[in-house]
């Protein structure tokens, strides 16, 4: 297991463009999920309902209300 623990580690040490390519998908990804987020999925429980009980007994009301 350490050997190919090892291998990967100098694999990665030596990537030039692989790492610039590591960085950039770092980089989108980190603004898909955390500024996107911000921005277009507000805490529409957290606005809507002052406490958890509330907001506990909306899902579960929605949970068994059917359709």
């Amino acid at each position: 297991m350490k050997k190919i623990f090892q291998f990967y580690i100098d694999g990665f040490r030596g990537m030039t463009l692989g790492r610039t390519l590591w960085a950039i998908i770092l980089i989108k990804l980190f603004i898909l999920f955390f500024v996107l987020k911000l921005f277009f999925f507000p805490n529409l429980l957290k606005k809507n309902f002052s406490n958890d009980k509330d907001r506990g007994d909306h899902v579960i009301e929605n949970f068994i209300k059917s359709k």
